[in-house]
C-alpha cells in the first residue's frame, strides 16, 4: 500500500473536525460583526454644578479630563454656581442633578419646609482649602493674635468658609464676634477686586487666587484654615432624594469615577496633574498650577475615599452651633443628610 493510500483514511476522519472548526470560526466572525454593528449604550447625561472654580477640586477635574466619567457611562455637563447657596438653589429648583457644595447647606435644608430634601452621597475634600492671607510678609512665625482688632474678609454668615474660619479663630483663643471684624458682605466674584482695592487687613482665599496674589506681591499666605481645623468634610456631592430614587445607577457610577480620581491624585506626579487640569485654569501657567497643587497636596486636603463619615457631620454641626447659625435643638441625624450606599461600594 502506498504512503498516500495509508494517509487518505486519516484525512477523511479529519474532515468533520475541520469543517466544524471552520464553522465555529465563521460563527465567531458573525457574532463579532453583529456586536460591532450594535450601537453603544448612550451615556447618561448629568447636569452638574460646582460651587466655585478652584484648584481645591483637582480630583474632579482629573476625572473629567481623563475620561473617568465616560468610562462609567456618564456624560457630564458642568457649570459653576459661585456659591453654596446658589448651588443648592439650582439643585432644589431642578436645574442641576448633582452639585458640589458644602454639607452645611444640606443640614439647613433638612430643617426647612422644602419638599425636596438634599442627600449627600460622596465627599471630595477632606477639609477647608482656604488660606489666610496678609498684605505684608510675616516677620518671623505668624501668630494668630495679630488678627486682634483687624478686619478679615470672610464669606457670608453660615457658609462653610466662614464657619471654618471662626473655628480656627476660637482654637487660637480669639472671639470671632468681639476680637476682630469679619467682613461677610462681599460676593465670591468680587472678593479679589475688593482686596486689590485695599479693603480689609486680612482675607481668606482659595487657589488659584491665593497664588496669583502672592506672585504679584499683593498678598502673603499666613496659614491654612483646614490644617488648623482638621479633617471635616468640606465639599460634598449632593443630589435630591427624588433623583437618588430614580437614578441610583448614575450615582454609583459617579461615585466610582470620583473614587478612582481620589486614588490617582494621591501619588500621581504633580506635573502630570497640572497638565491634566490645565484646561480648567486657562489663566494659569504650568509652574503656577504645579505650585498650587503641591501646596494643596501637602495639606492633605483631598479625601482618599468618597465616604462621608458620621464623625465629620457631627463635628461640623458642633462648629455651626458654636458660630450661632444652628440651634442645638435643630441638629440633624447623620442618616437624614448622608447616604453611604454608593461610597461604601466604590472601589
Amino acid at each position: 500500500m502506498s504512503l498516500l493510500s495509508r494517509r487518505i483514511p486519516a484525512l477523511v476522519r479529519l474532515v468533520p473536525t475541520l469543517a466544524m472548526a471552520a464553522g465555529l470560526v465563521g460563527l465567531s466572525g458573525q457574532v463579532a460583526a453583529q456586536a460591532a454593528a450594535q450601537p453603544a449604550k448612550p451615556l447618561a447625561k448629568v447636569r452638574y454644578e460646582e460651587v466655585i472654580r478652584s484648584v481645591l477640586y483637582v480630583p474632579m477635574y482629573v476625572a473629567l479630563n481623563q475620561g473617568y466619567f465616560k468610562d462609567a457611562g456618564l456624560d457630564v455637563g458642568m457649570k459653576t454656581s459661585q456659591g453654596t447657596d446658589k448651588g443648592m438653589a439650582a439643585l432644589l429648583s431642578g436645574s442641576a442633578d448633582i452639585v458640589l457644595i458644602g454639607p452645611e447647606a444640606s443640614i439647613y435644608v433638612a430643617n426647612s419646609e422644602s419638599p425636596a430634601k438634599p442627600k449627600i452621597f460622596a465627599g471630595l475634600t477632606a477639609t477647608d482649602g482656604f488660606l489666610l492671607m496678609a498684605r505684608k510678609p510675616a516677620s518671623g512665625n505668624f501668630d494668630w493674635s495679630q488678627l486682634k482688632g483687624k478686619s478679615v474678609m470672610a464669606f457670608r454668615p453660615g457658609s462653610n468658609p466662614d464657619v471654618f474660619l471662626e473655628a480656627a479663630l476660637r482654637k487660637h483663643g480669639l472671639d470671632p464676634k468681639k476680637d476682630l471684624k469679619l467682613v461677610n458682605n462681599i460676593g465670591p466674584a468680587a472678593r479679589t477686586g475688593a482686596w486689590m482695592a485695599g479693603q480689609n487687613d486680612y482675607a481668606i482665599f482659595l487657589e488659584p487666587e491665593a497664588g496669583n496674589l502672592e506672585k504679584d506681591g499683593n498678598g502673603y499666605v499666613m496659614a491654612s484654615i483646614g490644617s488648623e481645623v482638621g479633617p471635616v468634610d468640606y465639599t460634598v456631592f449632593t443630589t435630591t432624594d427624588v433623583f437618588m430614587q430614580k437614578n441610583p445607577e448614575v450615582l454609583q457610577a459617579w461615585t466610582q469615577a470620583i473614587a478612582r480620581a481620589q486614588q490617582y491624585v494621591q501619588t500621581a506626579p504633580v506635573a502630570d496633574l497640572a497638565r491634566q487640569v490645565a484646561e480648567f485654569f486657562p489663566g494659569m501657567s504650568q509652574p503656577e498650577l504645579v505650585k498650587a497643587i503641591e501646596r494643596y497636596r501637602g495639606y492633605k486636603l483631598w479625601k482618599t475615599s468618597p465616604l462621608v463619615e458620621k464623625a465629620a457631620i457631627e463635628q461640623l454641626q458642633d462648629m455651626l452651633t458654636a458660630s450661632g447659625v444652628l440651634e442645638s435643638g435643630k441638629r440633624v441625624k447623620y442618616e437624614q443628610v448622608v447616604v453611604t450606599d454608593f461610597a461604601s461600594k466604590a472601589k
